[in-house]
């Protein structure tokens, strides 16, 4: 079953044609990892989906719920304001440079949408927050303003108020591309985790070896468009575009 539908998608930012007719799906429970070289549209992808960026053209399918209603005449007419709920309800970001409130603590970051978007009862939060304090190894960080965590503390505060809502599918734009090295491994052993549960996700990185371990399928992307697209072992191992092959130069053996 496809949770996911991305048809002839389109988007540009004055001139700058950023995604070109791009199509893909994802199926329930799978995760898929976007690569390619800076500025080919993968974060542009990730941004549509949330609907944080409006589409030129193309559709968007989200759990059977449809983003654009029709095409008038060239020009998109959006679902009504429902079904965009639903479907942002079905969708979680997790963003490169964290996006935490830095007036909260972790427990207030994780916990003000449980409240103000789902409208759960004090109890219902309790036990929804404790449990990814948990998964996430922050019981003793819950307390903690961000300005007092690491980066890799911080993007595991993010990952987890992502999960607290339970959303159908789970978007990562370079989940560790703002972390020092060494905090890289923490991160990228929690989103494994993810996997290994069968939470659908949609992962942009530049991380190779991670997508290679982590990705039930790779997209490769390059000027918009997609390039080559098939399992880790296909695309990584296997290229068979030059422009893939190219980019992959330096990490294959």
């Amino acid at each position: 079953m496809n949770i996911v539908e991305v048809k002839n998608l389109k988007k540009s930012f004055g001139k700058n044609n950023v995604l070109k007719d791009v199509s893909f799906t994802v199926k329930k429970g799978e995760t898929l990892v976007i690569l390619g070289p800076s500025g080919s549209g993968k974060s542009t992808i990730l941004r549509c989906i949330n609907n944080l960026e409006k589409i030129d053209s193309g559709n968007i399918i989200i759990n059977n719920n449809e983003m654009i209603k029709e095409n008038k005449n060239g020009k998109l007419v959006y679902n009504n304001k429902k079904v965009l709920n639903n479907m942002n309800l079905d969708t979680g970001m997790v963003f490169q440079e964290f996006n935490l409130f830095p007036h909260f603590t972790v427990k207030e970051n994780i916990s003000k949408a449980l409240k103000y978007v789902l409208k759960k009862n004090k109890n219902e939060i309790e036990n929804i927050v404790n449990d990814i304090l948990k998964k996430m190894d922050l019981n003793e960080k819950a307390n903690s303003y961000p300005c007092e965590l690491s980066g890799g503390q911080k993007q595991r505060v993010g990952i987890a108020r992502c999960l607290a809502l339970n959303p159908k599918v789970i978007c990562m734009d370079e989940p560790t591309s703002s972390l020092d090295p060494e905090l890289v491994g923490e991160v990228l052993n929690v989103i494994k985790k993810l996997a290994e549960e069968k939470k659908t996700m949609i992962i942009v990185t530049h991380e190779i070896k991670f997508a290679r371990e982590v990705a039930d399928r790779v997209i490769f992307m390059a000027d918009g468009k997609i390039i080559e697209e098939g399992t880790a072992l296909e695309v990584i191992q296997n290229p068979k575009q030059p422009r893939t092959k190219q980019f992959l130069k330096r990490y294959i053996n």
